[in-house]
């Protein structure tokens, strides 16, 4: 198992389909990326960094955001989201993530 460090860095993607639109979520009225997917994607990308470094039968939980969703992703494009771990304090773990496309 490898040590927690800052500047670790971990992406994860996804091709933008019906399911993960803001109309299909009912969370806006067009068919493309939703907000809660690009959150979702974020958080995936953050707890896939870290869960492999943890002691066995710890997880990681998150315990709060700050946003903004500048643009929108059509269907069929890919987005990627991209979390770094920015510093470690304790069991406190902050990172900076980013979702583009």
């Amino acid at each position: 198992m490898a040590a927690l460090e800052p500047g670790m860095v971990y992406e994860e993607s996804l091709v933008v389909e019906e399911q993960h639109t803001a109309a299909h979520l009912g969370s806006g009225g067009v068919r493309v990326l939703a907000t809660p997917v690009m959150v979702a994607l974020m958080e995936a990308a953050a707890r896939s960094l870290v869960d492999p470094n943890l002691e066995p039968g710890y997880m990681s939980v998150g315990t709060g955001l700050d946003i903004k969703h500048l643009a929108a992703t059509p269907m069929g494009m890919r987005v990627t989201a991209r979390a770094e771990l920015v510093s470690v304090d304790k069991r406190r773990l902050l990172f900076k993530v980013e979702a583009y496309d």
